[in-house]
């Protein structure tokens, strides 16, 4: 029996699913103290990790679970905050996704301050809504 450790395409790089959002904050998005809500932020961490679970996943993807979230700094209503997202680990049928929000004003090129960091695990469908296998994880 002869063991192959090519990787096929059945493994696939963090690099292959990554995705980076960008969106500006506005006075909609802020609570009763004049910052932005943190579910304006979750929501998009969340579409920003199942993308990237969606790409690796080559299909569907649901959260499962936000494992973490922290918020390391308030946003500002014309804050434009960049979330970029990766898988960092994957199982026989479900991949921890690894998020990171930036935020900087939207109209100069100031300073970026990191203002959330997130895990969250996402779980592959198929049509029926039933979990499905996903690619392994290639990782250097």
């Amino acid at each position: 029996m002869s063991t192959d450790l090519s990787f096929g395409p059945a493994h696939k790089a963090p690099a292959d699913s990554a995705v980076t959002l960008a969106h500006i904050m506005s006075e909609q998005d802020t609570n009763l103290y004049g910052t932005v809500h943190g579910g304006a932020v979750m929501r998009l961490v969340d579409d920003a990790a199942a993308a990237a679970a969606g790409r690796h996943a080559d299909g569907p993807a649901v959260t499962a679970s936000v494992d973490a979230m922290t918020f390391h700094a308030p946003v500002r209503a014309g804050d434009l905050l960049t979330v970029s997202a990766a898988v960092e680990q994957v199982g026989r049928t479900s991949m921890v996704v690894a998020v990171r929000v930036t935020a900087e004003r939207w109209n100069s090129s100031g300073p970026t301050a990191q203002v959330a960091t997130a895990r969250l695990t996402f779980v592959a469908v198929d049509a029926d809504g039933l979990p499905r296998h996903v690619p392994m994880l290639r990782t250097p």
